[in-house]
């Protein structure tokens, strides 16, 4: 059995990624890989692979170890191939002709209905081009398995099938770079949080290990306290022993001061600070209002666009200080009854059975950041949609973590993280009382969704919220809507309808 040893592996970019990082990943290890966007999650995983090389350290292989990476794009040459060809290609060319047997065996292990093997992967969700990835790396057997964001565009109840199949696969390393908290503690045994100059691992999944770093970082600003006041003493000291070394001509107070100042020295050059995760401010606002209630359905029916009939609201009141889940299989409709919320609000239809107050101001965001104009900067974006000028614009573009040269970018070249934030940075300046949330946490970071969850709860916001993010899902919702067959019905919380979903993915 193969492990994977890192020897003081240092990654510098324009900045430090991860410096000196010793760490052994052995046979048995599910390590959950945790950092903000753009920390060196990928970098390292890509180092792991063999296909970089990190600017310092060394990674130890065993000779001839075959190490699968599943990366978060799909690969345009692999879009018109059917699923099961794509599946197919990843063997080595001498056994793609005898392969298909074992295609049809990794594609059975995913649950994968028949109908969707002969699809070209551009035609399938991105759920199923996910599972199709996995499948690809899955294969080829390999020593050790990489996964990078592998919950990105699984609805819940691919989720749950992605977490059965991890736990029931072959024991073999495997290292996970998620910002799924649930996901992580379901399928990971170790965390390394990767930091730029201290990395830290816990023997513990997620949970457990994030209550143990705030532990550890606690600990540090004890010390580093601590050593900051020893510092300002021995300067303290140092300073009044050389004026009175000076002014009385002794030279054993002058050695003795500058001892002391030497030992300042040493301990200033030995200070670090916390590490503190900067990956963007998030914040939300709530512009209130005296109307308790601001949105009343009664005998309304949700359609598709062509007008065909998905569920029906047969009484529904959204009362200020209201955070209600949607919950619901993919494909009932859930998402277009927050867009059917949406023309009601904006009033851009006047829509029978929906009535809204006067006083609401909507804040909506979907998916895929629609909203985001592709061609424009985010400066510009921000600058003519909020009329805030020029400085005031630019200053809240950086809090949000956009440096001055990102803001100059087209949106549509900016990563799915960069969009997500850039949407909620609108939706805050928007200063709505009623938010519509489609997937908010999509491709948001952990410290990004944890900031927004406070955020919500903090400004007492009222929202409508559709999230895969079980843990968001049990730190927000008050009230919780299921889409159960053509209706929708109100139920206690989420449990329940996980525990379907669980047992539905592990019905053979």
């Amino acid at each position: 059995m193969s492990s994977i040893t890192l020897r003081n592996v240092t990654v510098l970019a324009q900045a430090p990624l991860f410096r000196d990082l010793t760490l052994t990943i052995s046979p048995r290890d599910r390590i959950g890989l945790v950092a903000g966007n753009g920390a060196g999650k990928t970098t390292l995983l890509k180092c792991l692979a063999g296909l970089m090389e990190p600017t310092q350290g060394e990674i130890v292989r065993p000779r001839g170890m075959r190490v699968g990476l599943v990366e978060q794009d799909m690969p345009d040459d692999l879009r018109a191939l059917s699923l099961h060809d794509a599946v197919l290609r990843a063997l080595p060319p001498a056994e793609r002709d005898d392969g298909g047997w074992r295609v049809d065996m990794v594609l059975d292990e995913f649950e994968t209905p028949d109908s969707l093997r002969i699809l070209p992967l551009e035609h399938l969700s991105g759920g199923w081009q996910r599972l199709a990835l996995i499948a690809r790396a899955w294969i080829a057997e390999p020593d050790a398995l990489l996964l990078d964001e592998p919950t990105n565009h699984l609805d819940l109840a691919k989720l749950i099938l992605l977490e059965r199949w991890l736990a029931s696969s072959r024991p073999i390393p495997i290292v996970i770079a998620s910002h799924d908290r649930t996901f992580l503690d379901a399928c990971t045994t170790r965390t390394l949080f990767l930091r730029p100059d201290s990395s830290v691992v816990f023997q513990h999944p997620y949970g457990r290990a994030r209550a143990l770093l705030a532990e550890h970082d606690a600990a540090a600003e004890r010390i580093l306290d601590k050593d900051r006041r020893e510092l300002r003493r021995l300067r303290h000291n140092a300073g009044e022993l050389r004026n009175i070394g000076v002014n009385s001509g002794s030279d054993l107070l002058l050695k003795k001061s500058k001892q002391l100042a030497g030992r300042a020295d040493a301990i200033e050059e030995g200070l670090q600070a916390v590490h503190q995760e900067r990956s963007g401010e998030i914040r939300l606002g709530n512009r209130g209002t005296h109307t308790r209630v601001l949105v009343t359905l009664e005998d309304v029916t949700v359609r598709k666009p062509p007008g065909e009939p998905l569920f029906a609201i047969p009484k529904l009141t959204v009362a200020q200080g209201d955070r209600i889940v949607v919950l619901g299989h993919n494909g009932v409709g859930k998402s277009q009854f927050l867009r059917l919320l949406q023309r009601a609000m904006s009033q851009a239809e006047d829509l029978p059975g929906i009535k809204v107050s006067p006083t609401v101001v909507m804040g909506a965001t979907d998916q895929d950041m629609s909203q985001l104009p592709p061609k424009a900067t985010p400066h510009d974006f921000i600058l003519s949609t909020f009329r805030l000028g020029d400085q005031r614009s630019v200053g809240l573009l950086a809090g949000a973590g956009f440096p001055i040269e990102t803001q100059q970018r087209p949106i549509a070249r900016m990563s799915p993280g960069q969009k997500a934030r850039l949407g909620l940075l609108a939706l805050r300046l928007t200063e709505p009382n009623l938010y519509l949330l489609d997937e908010p946490t999509n491709h948001v970071d952990i410290p990004g969704r944890e900031q927004l969850e406070t955020e919500l709860l903090a400004s007492d916001a009222t929202c409508l919220v559709i999230s895969h993010d079980r843990s968001f899902v049990k730190a927000v919702g008050t009230r919780f809507l299921l889409v159960d067959g053509k209706r929708i019905r109100e139920i206690d919380g989420p449990e329940a309808f996980y525990a379907t979903v669980a047992g539905q993915a592990a019905a053979p």
